[in-house]
Protein backbone atom coordinates (compact mmCIF):
# COMPACT_ATOMS: atom_id res chain seq x y z
CA UNK A 1 0.00 0.00 0.00
CA UNK A 2 1.37 3.38 -1.02
CA UNK A 3 0.02 6.91 -0.88
CA UNK A 4 -1.79 8.18 -3.95
CA UNK A 5 0.88 10.38 -5.52
CA UNK A 6 0.30 10.22 -9.29
CA UNK A 7 -0.57 13.89 -10.03
CA UNK A 8 -3.51 13.34 -12.37
CA UNK A 9 -5.26 10.70 -10.20
CA UNK A 10 -4.61 12.77 -7.07
CA UNK A 11 -6.12 15.88 -8.71
CA UNK A 12 -9.14 13.86 -9.85
CA UNK A 13 -9.68 12.35 -6.40
CA UNK A 14 -9.45 15.71 -4.64
CA UNK A 15 -11.70 17.29 -7.27
CA UNK A 16 -14.45 14.71 -6.72
CA UNK A 17 -14.25 15.12 -2.94
CA UNK A 18 -14.31 18.91 -3.24
CA UNK A 19 -17.72 18.54 -4.91
CA UNK A 20 -19.16 16.50 -2.02
CA UNK A 21 -22.07 18.97 -1.69
CA UNK A 22 -23.38 18.18 -5.15
CA UNK A 23 -25.29 15.10 -6.23
CA UNK A 24 -23.29 12.37 -7.95
CA UNK A 25 -19.70 13.31 -7.17
CA UNK A 26 -19.39 11.07 -4.10
CA UNK A 27 -21.75 8.10 -4.36
CA UNK A 28 -22.27 5.36 -1.81
CA UNK A 29 -22.78 1.78 -2.97
CA UNK A 30 -22.50 0.00 0.36
CA UNK A 31 -23.53 -3.41 1.60
CA UNK A 32 -26.23 -3.78 4.22
CA UNK A 33 -23.44 -4.68 6.64
CA UNK A 34 -21.71 -1.33 6.02
CA UNK A 35 -24.98 0.60 6.42
CA UNK A 36 -25.63 -1.23 9.70
CA UNK A 37 -22.10 -0.39 10.89
CA UNK A 38 -22.67 3.31 10.14
CA UNK A 39 -25.97 3.25 11.99
CA UNK A 40 -24.48 1.46 15.00
CA UNK A 41 -21.03 3.06 15.24
CA UNK A 42 -21.59 6.55 13.82
CA UNK A 43 -25.03 7.34 15.26
CA UNK A 44 -26.58 6.93 11.82
CA UNK A 45 -24.57 9.85 10.41
CA UNK A 46 -25.80 10.91 6.98
CA UNK A 47 -23.83 9.82 3.92
CA UNK A 48 -23.50 13.45 2.84
CA UNK A 49 -21.91 14.24 6.21
CA UNK A 50 -19.50 11.33 5.78
CA UNK A 51 -18.58 12.69 2.32
CA UNK A 52 -17.92 16.10 3.87
CA UNK A 53 -15.69 14.56 6.53
CA UNK A 54 -13.79 12.58 3.88
CA UNK A 55 -13.17 15.85 2.02
CA UNK A 56 -12.02 17.63 5.20
CA UNK A 57 -9.68 14.73 6.04
CA UNK A 58 -8.00 14.88 2.62
CA UNK A 59 -7.88 18.69 2.57
CA UNK A 60 -6.13 18.64 5.95
CA UNK A 61 -3.40 16.44 4.47
CA UNK A 62 -4.85 13.04 5.32
CA UNK A 63 -3.34 10.23 3.32
CA UNK A 64 -5.12 8.51 0.46
CA UNK A 65 -3.79 4.98 0.08
CA UNK A 66 -3.67 3.63 -3.46
CA UNK A 67 -3.92 -0.14 -3.67
CA UNK A 68 -3.49 -2.14 -6.89
CA UNK A 69 -6.74 -4.01 -7.41
CA UNK A 70 -6.29 -7.79 -7.50
CA UNK A 71 -9.77 -9.06 -6.59
CA UNK A 72 -11.46 -10.70 -9.59
CA UNK A 73 -14.82 -8.99 -8.98
CA UNK A 74 -13.10 -5.59 -9.33
CA UNK A 75 -10.93 -6.48 -12.35
CA UNK A 76 -12.22 -3.42 -14.26
CA UNK A 77 -10.32 -1.16 -11.84
CA UNK A 78 -6.57 -0.72 -11.76
CA UNK A 79 -6.67 0.61 -8.16
CA UNK A 80 -8.91 1.22 -5.21
CA UNK A 81 -8.28 4.06 -2.78
CA UNK A 82 -8.55 3.88 0.99
CA UNK A 83 -8.97 6.53 3.66
CA UNK A 84 -8.37 5.92 7.35
CA UNK A 85 -9.44 8.57 9.82
CA UNK A 86 -11.66 9.17 12.84
CA UNK A 87 -15.30 10.22 13.04
CA UNK A 88 -16.92 10.85 16.43
CA UNK A 89 -13.86 9.30 18.12
CA UNK A 90 -14.40 6.14 16.05
CA UNK A 91 -11.58 5.01 13.73
CA UNK A 92 -12.92 4.19 10.28
CA UNK A 93 -11.72 2.65 7.04
CA UNK A 94 -13.30 3.86 3.79
CA UNK A 95 -12.73 1.97 0.53
CA UNK A 96 -13.41 3.91 -2.66
CA UNK A 97 -13.27 3.64 -6.44
CA UNK A 98 -12.22 6.66 -8.52
CA UNK A 99 -13.76 7.40 -11.92
CA UNK A 100 -12.10 10.09 -14.04
CA UNK A 101 -11.07 10.83 -17.61
CA UNK A 102 -7.64 11.48 -19.00
CA UNK A 103 -6.70 14.18 -19.38
CA UNK A 104 -8.11 15.31 -16.05
CA UNK A 105 -11.12 17.62 -16.41
CA UNK A 106 -12.25 19.72 -13.43
CA UNK A 107 -15.65 18.64 -12.11
CA UNK A 108 -15.48 15.47 -14.21
CA UNK A 109 -14.44 12.98 -11.54
CA UNK A 110 -16.53 10.84 -9.22
CA UNK A 111 -15.85 8.61 -6.26
CA UNK A 112 -17.86 5.55 -5.33
CA UNK A 113 -17.64 4.57 -1.67
CA UNK A 114 -17.92 0.78 -1.58
CA UNK A 115 -17.13 -0.04 2.04
CA UNK A 116 -16.95 1.58 5.48
CA UNK A 117 -16.01 -0.23 8.65
CA UNK A 118 -13.55 -0.30 11.53
CA UNK A 119 -9.91 -0.55 10.39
Amino acid sequence: MAPLSEPERLAAYKDALANWRFEGYVRFELTETAYAWIKRELSNLSLKEIARLMHEHVEAGGEIDEVPETRPQWADYEFHHDLRFTIQDTPIYVETRLHYSRPFIADGSTIIVVNIHAP
